[in-house]
């Protein structure tokens, strides 16, 4: 039997000699690379921690102790040490999921996957705990890459205030997050990580010098005098201690011997400690030590030996059109530039790197800087794109409506993974941002239903010059072109079943191809129906209105929330041109969806060309009088079942 099987929870792991513990480091990345090559995830964060969650789990008592990770994609070596070794379905639906879960095990506090939260939920905690008197311990692992949000150093700033109230942040420094962290706090850990040799130097000098005589020891406490300076010079933790928080390293994060000596002496520190250790993103697989643009960080189904994908690509994904796009663009316009928050490769902006190097920004995880950055850009006579996936921009609203849409800027904001994202769970579906974005005043908003039409839109973005523009699309491979019929202002008519149709279904975006396969549906059940794609969805397009107008329904569809969504902007828009026409809007529930493949989501919310007829089908028997639609079809009797909790 394995020592890995034998651990069920981290009482197993302390009972364990130590001598055996390097054995067990080994037999969890064996697991680890045999399990996430096969099922996708974050494999590359993972190996980099085994050592460390090893030594976290032996000196902390979970969940007594609050161990909270940062990101928690870095967080399947805990499930493993907590008893959670079935990884056959993780990221899948009624599996693991990929990041820390509260449904899961009562190791697991909170569900973070947006980067820089966990030392403000570490400062309240360790808050919490003083004021109820508890004897709980607060330990936040983050990443050097989580180090560049802001956040972190705000509740840095607040963590330092009390010199005794306890609190462990354990600084997972491997040089990256999804590539090599930048900026000047990069620098700095870099320049940390090349100073081991300094406190052997001074405990050499203390030794040399006392056995000097008569100077020896003058000239020890003139050097033991001038420490902080030494160390300023030498290895500027200076930063952190100047904060007021007591400094650890840096560690061999892979040495679980001298990375729990270091626990420990923070755990009784009484008060707040930085513990720094340093550790190999991919450690132990070859493959992803090797990996220079993001070594494994998260990888699709690949053979373990090969790294080959299991599935090979059908085709484009729309990232990679959006990338190829924005070169031409570039190509085209010198005053296009691009900025990325800590995610070159993921958003598709490495050609654009490759092709204008000195265009290219990347600002580490810091959304709000990107944008106010954006801003500054755009004021200074640039076109900027920003490109984050659409969960992230949540973080930098007040930025576009403030700095960017106040000051009627030119900035095109470029959402990947729009919609829903699948298995990465609640926190990466991108299903806010049409209706986070409807309240900002002159923002124009894109939704591209096919390949030719993300790069159609995203040409029309950035020839808007006084206003932010967006472009939307979602995660995956691109399906067929979806040609028009014809253009109505900028309207485009996909198709019409009838001579006179009934019902207006309007498709937003990737949703052209369920409203199509809807309206040949609705065929059968007696109903004629037109299909339109907005193209920009907001702000309203009145020739929508006036299409409207024609038809005794309407029924919009988009992978959004329903709350506030392009459906509610439709509504009273037609309510302001007195349309009344009645309107029902099919879209996300405003409900936080659990981890599945964005099939199984669009399915279980009603968002698939049969789900869409059904509920337009009973939808038209209740508001179209004397409707002729046949009753006992399978349309009929589909019914959207409820997102799971």
């Amino acid at each position: 039997m394995s020592l890995l099987t034998e651990i069920q929870g981290p009482a197993d792991l302390r009972r364990l000699p130590a001598e055996q513990l390097p054995l067990l480091a080994d037999e969890i990345r064996d697991f680890l690379i045999d399990a996430v090559t096969r099922t996708g995830g974050h494999l590359g964060p993972n190996l980099g921690v085994v050592e460390l969650t090893i030594a976290l789990h032996r000196v902390f008592d979970s969940p007594h102790d609050r161990i909270l990770w940062d990101t928690g994609h870095q967080a399947y070596v805990h499930k493993l040490l907590t008893g959670r070794q079935d990884f056959s379905r993780l990221r899948s639906k009624d599996g693991l999921s990929g990041y820390p879960s509260r449904a899961e095990s009562g190791h697991d506090l909170i569900e973070n996957s947006h980067a820089s939260t966990a030392l403000g939920y570490a400062d309240g905690i360790a808050k919490a705990n003083q004021i109820l008197g508890t004897d709980r311990h607060t330990v936040a692992v983050i990443g050097d890459g989580a180090l560049t949000g802001g956040m972190a150093w705000e509740a840095l700033n607040n963590i330092a205030e009390a010199q005794d109230r306890p609190l462990v942040v354990v600084v997972n420094d491997n040089e990256r997050s999804y590539a090599r962290t930048v900026g000047g706090l990069a620098h700095h850990l870099s320049t940390l990580r090349t100073t081991r040799g300094y406190e052997r130097f001074l405990s050499w000098g203390k030794e040399a010098l006392q056995r000097t005589p008569v100077v020896g020891k003058p000239v020890f406490d003139a050097l033991h005098g001038a420490k902080k300076g030494f160390k300023d010079a030498f290895a500027p933790q200076g930063m952190f201690e100047d904060l007021g928080l007591k400094y650890l390293g840096p560690i061999d994060g892979h040495d679980i011997g001298a990375v729990e000596q270091a626990l420990r002496q923070a755990r009784h520190f009484g008060g707040p400690v930085i513990v720094h250790c340093l550790t190999v993103k991919g450690r132990g697989y070859r493959p992803a030590e090797q990996d220079e643009a993001d070594r494994f960080h998260a990888v699709n189904p690949i053979d373990p030996y090969t790294c080959l994908p299991i599935s090979p690509s059908a085709g484009a994904s729309w990232t990679s059109v959006f990338g190829s796009e924005m070169v031409a663009i570039g190509t085209d316009r010198p005053d296009v530039v691009a900025i990325t928050a800590a995610m070159l490769q993921p958003v598709g902006l490495a050609k654009f790197a490759a092709a204008h190097p000195d265009r290219i920004y990347d600002v580490g995880i810091a959304e709000q800087h990107a944008v106010a950055s954006a801003a500054g850009l755009a004021t200074g006579g640039l076109h900027p794109v920003v490109a984050v996936y659409a969960t992230f921009l949540n973080r930098a609203f007040d930025q576009v409506l403030m700095d960017v849409a106040l000051h009627r800027l030119g900035v095109t904001f470029v959402l990947d993974r729009a919609g829903v994202t699948g298995n990465d769970g609640a926190s990466h579906n991108g299903m806010w941002d049409m209706s986070v974005l409807q309240v900002v005043p002159g923002l124009r908003l894109a939704a591209p239903r096919d390949g030719d039409q993300l790069r159609e839109q995203l040409r029309e973005a950035v020839a808007v010059g006084d206003a932010p523009t967006v472009v939307r699309f979602p995660k995956g491979e691109l399906g067929p072109e979806v040609p028009a019929l014809e253009r109505i202002g900028g309207v485009d008519v996909l198709a019409r079943t009838g001579p006179a149709p009934e019902i207006l279904l309007v498709a937003v975006g990737a949703m052209a191809p369920a409203c199509l396969d809807a309206a040949a549906l609705l065929v059968a059940e007696g109903y004629s129906a037109t299909v339109v794609d907005p193209r920009w969805v907001k702000p309203v397009d009145p020739a929508l209105v006036a299409l409207a107008a024609e038809h005794r329904m309407v029924v919009t569809v988009e992978d959004n929330g329903r709350t506030g969504g392009v459906g509610a902007a439709i509504a009273q828009a037609m309510r302001d041109g007195g349309v009344d026409v009645p309107l029902r809007d099919l879209g996300i529930p405003q409900e936080f969806l659990t981890h599945a493949s964005r099939g199984e989501i669009l399915e279980e919310v009603g968002l698939t060309g049969t789900g869409v007829a059904a509920q337009t089908a009973a939808f038209a028997k209740q508001l179209l009088p004397g409707g002729h639609g046949t009753s006992g079809s399978s349309a009929q009797q589909y019914r959207p079942r409820v997102p799971r909790k």
